[in-house]
């Protein structure tokens, strides 16, 4: 699978982590920074990976920041992203079964590198099931799309 990660430098260090895994996985790897523990900003990071995986560059991204908060909010920014917070493996599992996430975003300072180990390998097994689900994603798709709020 294609991969784009990226982290702040908050990040830095959990996103070398998961990208070795990745590496050692066999994944081709798209790293877009940061490459210290440098004081930076995420939005920078998070439009870069949203940006290869909205283009199809990438299949999924991953991106890691303090809380991984920020970087799912500006994730979502960059039309065609379903960026989501992962906080459990089961979470993860659900998130990409039912809601077709494509960009993990994880909290260096929430999560240990070993559950992020466990949440990244949940991100990239777990399948949208479709069915019902699929009717509920177009819908969000369409929320953008139009730039409105449900009525």
């Amino acid at each position: 699978m294609r991969i784009s990660i990226g982290a702040d430098h908050a990040g830095f260090l959990l996103k070398e982590f998961l990208r070795q895994k990745l590496v050692a996985g066999g994944h081709s790897v798209t790293d877009r920074g940061a490459n210290s523990e440098t004081s930076c900003d995420y939005p920078v990071f998070a439009a870069a990976v949203a940006r290869d995986v909205s283009s199809g560059a990438s299949d999924r991204g991953v991106l890691v920041c303090g809380s991984g908060v920020g970087m799912q909010i500006a994730a979502n920014k960059i039309a065609g992203i379903r960026a989501a917070l992962g906080t459990s493996e089961e979470q993860v599992r659900l998130m990409r079964g039912h809601n077709d996430v494509n960009v993990l975003t994880l909290g260096s300072r929430t999560v240990d590198p070993a559950a992020a180990a466990q949440m990244l390998t949940a991100f990239l097994e777990a399948r949208f099931e479709e069915g019902r689900h699929t009717r509920r994603v177009a819908q969000i798709a369409e929320l953008e799309r139009s730039g409105k709020g449900a009525a």
